[in-house]
């Protein structure tokens, strides 16, 4: 994989990262049918992919 495909991966996972835990923060509106997505899982696993593409980059860089 090419540094700017890797980039282009952390970026849009970062972005995902910040939506998520935006959606999940929003207070729950008792009136209203249940949020059946869960935010907060998705953030994190969003967070672990962009640290995971931190990681190859940082590798990436050092070997030259």
């Amino acid at each position: 994989m090419g540094v700017a495909a890797a980039v282009a991966i952390m970026v849009a996972a970062m972005g995902l990262t910040a939506l998520f835990g935006w959606l999940g923060a929003r207070p729950v509106k008792l009136m209203s049918p249940p949020r059946l997505v869960p935010y907060r899982v998705l953030m994190l696993f969003t967070f672990a992919l962009s640290v995971v593409m931190v990681a190859y980059l940082v590798g990436r860089l050092k070997q030259g």
